[in-house]
């Protein structure tokens, strides 16, 4: 009797718990103590949600739900992908004008260490330049090709003369 009262408590139980947790199921792979700072740091790293979806053990499909779910998750990835573009936007820009920083130069000379304060100097790079203002001033840098395909601005075709090359039957029966 108390072996039946006892399965029949852990029924219900079970039950209550799945009533709270809207279904039943394998636990959720997501722990709000770890996973949205895990989230954060790989997305600073550049990580994509599928990239993330992979480390985690999980679809996109549940990735997506997680963001929508867990309100912390959501902001510790566009916090780690809004710096991570930032970064990467900050040294395109540098990149793209030039720039200098301080370096040091370390030589051995006569036996001895020799250590000299320098500032290492890169020149302006014209390909990060042209990638940043095709993307920053697309009207004014973007590649332009005009392709005319005959229609005009209302939508009606250009005239066309169109003729049709083909040989004579007339002169094809007299050979044969």
């Amino acid at each position: 009797m108390e072996s039946m009262s006892k399965s029949k408590r852990s029924t219900e139980e079970k039950a209550a718990t799945r009533s709270r947790k809207g279904v039943g199921g394998r636990p959720s792979k997501y722990d709000p103590a770890k996973t949205p700072e895990q989230a954060y740091k790989l997305c600073l790293l550049g990580a994509t949600d599928k990239e993330l979806a992979d480390f985690f053990g999980v679809a996109e499909s549940t990735l997506n739900k997680w963001k929508i779910d867990y309100p912390e998750f959501s902001e510790a990835l566009n916090r780690g992908k809004v710096e991570a573009d930032a970064r990467v936007a900050h040294s395109l820009y540098h990149r793209a004008l030039g720039y200098e920083h301080p370096d040091t130069d370390i030589r051995v000379v006569n036996g001895e260490v020799v250590i000299t304060p320098t500032i290492k100097r890169y020149p302006p790079d014209t390909a990060a330049a042209i990638f940043w203002l095709k993307n920053r001033q697309r009207g004014k840098w973007r590649d332009k090709i005009e392709h005319d395909h005959g229609v005009q601005p209302d939508m009606s075709m250009s005239p066309m003369r169109i003729e049709i090359v083909a040989p004579s039957l007339k002169n094809e029966d007299a050979k044969g």
